[in-house]
């Protein structure tokens, strides 16, 4: 069972030097506002392709009067993985296997997180692209390779639409980035549309309780020629400064299935019950086709559930592998009896 055992940060965000050595099961973080929390749950997402769970750049990582840098350490069964920047490249991300360099899309190889945040509370009413991101990262879960495609096919999308903002077209390198497109493209939607069929039969199969059962489907662009779609597309992607087709047009739709609702017509809670028991099933999924339980990442959760609810996540977060929370108070992990706990100040880490 994959679980950090190790972490250390150097000229992370508030912290100038921290160690944490967890266990492998609930890992409890608890602090004022500000103290740091959520920073330190930043650090494990970064050890997954991407940018984290606040997806910042990498320059705001750095702790203010550091080095201009940063480093994040990891240690994974008994790997040791490493990441971070260089003060003379601070928008490059560095990743070390072993301390051997190694590619960042390598890095969902080694490891699957997943997390939830109070930024992610009006994800089914906010914009298609938060959703788009939200479902990639379920998929990256299922599938290392979703993100070798994901960074080819943006890539090239963007030369694309630079290219079409020029007088001229270079008609072979056009053609170029379109077959790339095409390529990377059907590889994205195709696995977007696995996950998306897997998980909505896990869905299915859960058993009622505190949280909300969803229903998801993915909708937009469907899989096509996506070559000849933008070829013939040009002069009106060109006029709007984006190509109209592709995955990157393709949105994640979740209805509350009791009630038959669209997600964002339901109340804030039942909102965040959605959200935690389709997280809590693919979890599961991930369980299931890795044969490895993902890191969770739950970031003030407690905090905004009743009494009831809190209790129901804790059953069944039990046992289901390395689970990090955060809260304002201690006292809202009362119910979880075995632990790692940590009192968070201001740059400082502090083992109960």
């Amino acid at each position: 069972m994959p679980a950090v055992s190790r972490l250390s940060l150097t000229d992370f965000r508030s912290y100038a030097s921290a160690l944490i050595e967890p266990g492998p099961g609930f890992v409890l973080l608890f602090g004022e506002n500000g103290a740091g929390k959520t920073n330190i749950l930043e650090v494990v997402s970064l050890l997954t392709p991407g940018r984290g769970l606040r997806t910042a750049p990498l320059s705001e990582m750095a702790r203010n009067g550091g080095s201009g840098a940063f480093a994040v350490g990891a240690t994974l069964r008994g790997v040791d993985v490493g990441t971070g920047t260089l003060p003379t490249a601070p928008e490059r991300r560095q990743v070390r296997v072993n301390g051997a360099a190694a590619a960042v899309n390598s890095l969902s190889e080694w490891l699957s997180v997943l997390w939830l945040t109070p930024a992610m509370d009006r994800l089914f009413s906010g914009s298609a692209g938060e959703r788009r991101r939200f479902l990639d990262r379920l998929v990256l879960a299922l599938e290392p390779s979703h993100a070798h495609h994901s960074t080819r096919y943006d890539a090239a999308l963007r030369a694309r639409n630079k290219l079409l903002a020029e007088e001229r077209w270079d008609e072979a390198w056009l053609g170029s980035l379109e077959a790339a497109m095409a390529e990377h493209g059907a590889a994205i939607s195709a696995a977007r549309a696995r996950s998306v069929e897997a998980l909505g039969a896990r869905l299915a199969d859960v058993p009622t309780d505190e949280f909300a059962r969803a229903a998801i489907a993915l909708e937009g662009w469907a899989a096509g020629d996506l070559a000849a779609a933008l070829r013939n597309n040009r002069g009106r992607d060109a006029a709007a400064g984006r190509a109209i087709e592709g995955p990157h047009r393709q949105d994640l739709i979740v209805t509350h299935l009791a009630k038959q609702m669209p997600a964002e017509r339901s109340s804030t809670g039942e909102q965040k019950a959605l959200l935690l028991g389709l997280v809590l099933a693919h979890a599961e999924l991930v369980t299931e086709r890795r044969g490895e339980r993902p890191i969770l990442l739950l970031d003030e959760v407690a905090a905004h559930l009743d009494p009831k609810r809190r209790a129901a996540l804790f059953a069944r977060l039990e046992g289901r592998g390395q689970v990090w929370m955060t809260a304002t108070e201690a006292a809202l992990f009362d119910g979880i009896d075995t632990a790692s706990r940590f009192h968070i100040e201001p740059g400082m880490v502090h083992p109960e």
